[in-house]
């Protein structure tokens, strides 16, 4: 019968600590990129310019439509061959982590996209129709009015989104980089003990996910009122 050891987890700390570091700079970096691009693909899709608005409504379909441990797949093989070939580097962690960021980015977009597109509906018409009036222009109603507004109303799904990424990003194992996940798979799998490894792991996921969502309720709580 197995019996759980935890001996070799405070000894792994340092470690799990720095794939720690590598899981919260892909959440931050694909949340901060994620949110700006998807603002631009909500923005075009209310567009007069049917290109913009077709472009940014299949780019939302496309991305939706596909698992993403495909797409980091997709982008753990393009991105590092791509900065291969046009600077002579070869692959390194770094050119790893670089296609992570920008594939868990253009991932999480799509969805972004779809909470401020709902963010933006939620603003009454009439806001806009009285920036208009006033003379600002679609640009300027939209920076200035509805905006600000709709990213009032949509925070807390936009949070809640990132809690969903922050747990997405142990996919990124199958590129060998050394998150959290990957981090606690490896050293579980060096000391004979990866059944403890991987509990340890997936009570942090838990911890720092289940704090994450209910600070995003409180918050949400408190624009009820």
């Amino acid at each position: 019968m197995y019996e759980l050891d935890w001996s070799s987890i405070p000894g792994a700390l340092p470690f799990l600590w720095a794939g720690m570091k590598v899981t919260l700079k892909i959440t931050a970096t694909a949340m901060l990129a994620g949110i700006a691009w998807g603002t631009l693909l909500a923005v075009m899709r209310f567009s007069s310019n049917r290109l913009l608005s077709w472009f940014a409504a299949g780019y939302v379909n496309l991305f939706r439509s596909i698992p993403l441990i495909m797409v980091l797949l997709w982008f753990f093989l393009i991105v590092p061959a791509f900065l291969e070939g046009l600077f002579n580097t070869p692959r390194s962690s770094d050119t790893r982590l670089t296609s992570a960021l920008v594939a868990f980015a253009l991932f999480q977009a799509a969805y972004y996209a779809e909470i401020i597109r709902a963010g933006i509906q939620s603003v009454p018409s009439g806001q806009a129709s009285a920036s208009l009036a006033l003379g600002m222009t679609y640009g300027q109603a939209m920076r200035l009015v509805i905006l600000p507004q709709a990213f009032r109303n949509m925070t807390p799904l936009l949070l809640t989104q990132t809690v969903i990424l922050f747990q997405d990003t142990c996919l990124v194992h199958v590129s060998a980089l050394a998150d959290f996940f990957g981090v606690a798979y490896k050293v579980g799998d060096r000391d004979g003990r990866l059944v403890e490894l991987l509990l340890f792991a997936g009570a942090v996921y838990f911890a720092v996910s289940y704090l994450a969502s209910f600070l995003v309720k409180r918050y949400q709580g408190r624009l009820a009122t």
